[in-house]
């Protein structure tokens, strides 16, 4: 008789969540090393060479990576908050994306729009935050009932925003303090621009977050207004304790 073969269940959410993990450990070695080997002042015959600076920023990129995909076991282990595993790989890409192939793979300058297209993902994501607030603030694991779905939704709607200008405060302080261009005040060449152009990339970063955040609010809201469970399926909650009961 011939034997049944055992069907092997791959776990894509952790074979993508520790593929990308690799990778930003393996970019912070590589930037360490980039950077000590790096010049500290641009060659004019080399205009788009990296230099220190770039590599710095590279670094610090990476060691936020590290420690956000290190945050859902934390917050697990010691608040007992679950997220879920769709959340997880939306997350894990997102760090992906922005990281490796922004920063360390040059997607920034070398793809058209990808800046705009990450905020504009983030946004929406943060957006999808901003309704688990609301379910933690209540001690719910779903939205309250009595909690208008118009007001769900205009809080998930700030609260990304609020986190989208917290970024831009990142952004500003890491260019002062580290000599960074995170908010591209220059071109690649390091050629600095000018009055408003200076400004282009961090309003337009706030827009598009703003945008995609409102896209999320609307979604939230037909979720929530007709019962529809879009949400729920990303929203993050606690873990319930189950209570031993003690055999007299």
């Amino acid at each position: 008789m011939k034997q049944k073969r055992k069907h092997i269940r791959w776990d894509w959410a952790k074979i993508i969540w520790w593929f990308i993990f690799l990778t930003m450990a393996a970019s912070v070695v590589f930037s360490s090393i980039e950077m000590a080997l790096a010049p500290s002042v641009p060659d004019p015959s080399q205009p788009y060479k990296r230099v220190k600076g770039d590599y710095v920023l590279m670094l610090l990129q990476c060691i936020v990576g590290v420690l956000a995909m290190l945050m859902p076991s934390f917050l697990r282990r010691r608040l007992r908050v679950i997220i879920p595993s769709k959340m997880m790989v939306l997350f894990a890409l997102f760090l992906y994306c922005a990281i490796y192939l922004g920063e360390v793979r040059d997607f920034y300058y070398n793809v058209p729009h990808w800046d705009t297209i990450l905020h504009t993902f983030s946004g929406a994501m943060l957006g999808a935050l901003g309704f688990s607030v609301i379910n933690f603030l209540n001690k719910t694991d779903r939205v309250p009932m009595n909690l208008s779905p118009v007001f769900v939704a205009f809080f998930a709607l700030c609260f990304a925003v609020f986190l989208g200008v917290v970024w831009e405060f990142y952004e500003f302080t890491a260019d002062g303090l580290l000599h960074t261009n995170m908010q591209k005040f220059a071109l690649e060449s390091g050629e600095s621009l000018v009055g408003r152009a200076a400004l282009m990339d961090t309003m337009k970063d706030l827009l598009v977050d703003t945008l995609g955040a409102l896209v999320m609010a609307v979604i939230g809201y037909i979720s929530i207004k007709y019962q529809k469970g879009w949400v729920e399926k990303f929203q993050l909650h606690r873990e319930k304790r189950v209570k031993k009961q003690e055999n007299r």
